[in-house]
């Protein structure tokens, strides 16, 4: 099991430059965890292809409902405490705290491709190339 930022979860669903490493991670390793919060993250993302007219309406319900079946089951509330106290040690938003107060929490690693969290938490994230070739 690994921790997927929504970033991650998008690239697995959406088409992007990093959409070909996703689908090789999720053939790795299928099981990716997040705090809740990966759910209005993503949903913000698909109101930007929405917006954008890269894709419809009903294509974003559909996305939606396939990252929501993929994540069944391991979707966590996170201590606020936890969290707090990891952006009071970075510079990271207390979004992305989140997922690495999860990475801490379940003893996992946070797969991302956001600089800031590889450069904040080098322990605990890393990226879909590193992970793979752990």
């Amino acid at each position: 099991m690994i921790i997927a930022d929504t970033n991650i979860i998008s690239y697995l669903l959406l088409p992007t430059p990093y959409s070909e490493s996703a689908d090789t991670l999720y053939s790795y390793d299928s099981q990716w965890a997040a705090p809740l919060l990966w759910k209005s993250e993503f949903r913000n993302v698909l109101a930007i292809y929405l917006r954008k007219g890269i894709i419809t309406l009903e294509k974003a319900l559909q996305l939606l409902e396939a990252a929501e079946s993929m994540m069944v089951g391991n979707e966590y509330d996170i201590s606020s405490s936890q969290v707090l106290a990891l952006v009071a040690k970075s510079s990271c938003s207390s979004y992305d705290c989140e997922f690495v107060a999860l990475a801490h929490h379940l003893d996992l690693r946070l797969v991302t491709q956001d600089k800031k969290l590889l450069r904040e938490f080098p322990k605990t994230a890393v990226t879909i190339s590193r992970f793979m070739s752990s």
